[in-house]
C-alpha cells in the first residue's frame, strides 16, 4: 500500500516527526514509535515544539511527549533521563495533582503534566 503522508510528516532540526493520525496511552505511544523505529516526539527547543504543534493543531487534539516526572517530586526530565534544557509549560504548570508523571501537549503548544493513562495523539520522532 501507498504510504499516505499529507499532514502526517514534518522536519525539524534533524529530526523528522510523524503521526497516524491515531491515538493511545503514553505507554501504548512508546511502543508504537518503537516499532515504527523511532521514539516519542520530544521537543528539545521552540522549533521542534512547532514541529509536534503542527499536528495537534491539524488534529485539534492533545498529544503526550517523551518527557517525564523523575523520582524527584514536580520535577521532570527527557526519558533518556537528561535535564530539560528547553520548557514551554502552561501558566502555574506542572500542578502536581496526584500522580501527574506524563507530559501533554496542548492545542496552544504548552505542556501540562498528566496521568498516563488517557489516549493522546501519537507523535514519533525519527
Amino acid at each position: 500500500s501507498v504510504l499516505y503522508l499529507e499532514k502526517k510528516i514534518t522536519a525539524s532540526g534533524g529530526k523528522i516527526f510523524a503521526t497516524s493520525g491515531k491515538k493511545a496511552d503514553f505507554h501504548a505511544t512508546l511502543e508504537k514509535c518503537k516499532e515504527a523505529g523511532g521514539s516519542i516526539a520530544t521537543p528539545r527547543n521552540s522549533e521542534e515544539n512547532d514541529a509536534i504543534l503542527f499536528f495537534v493543531k491539524t488534529f485539534n487534539t492533545y498529544a503526550y511527549l517523551g518527557i517525564k516526572e523523575s523520582l524527584i517530586p514536580n520535577k521532570f526530565q527527557f526519558l533518556d533521563i537528561t535535564q530539560l534544557n528547553y520548557t514551554n509549560w502552561y501558566l502555574n504548570e506542572p500542578s502536581q495533582k496526584g500522580e501527574e508523571e506524563c507530559v501533554e501537549m496542548y492545542t496552544d503548544g504548552t505542556w501540562n503534566d498528566k496521568r498516563c493513562h488517557q489516549n493522546r495523539l501519537i507523535v514519533c520522532q525519527f
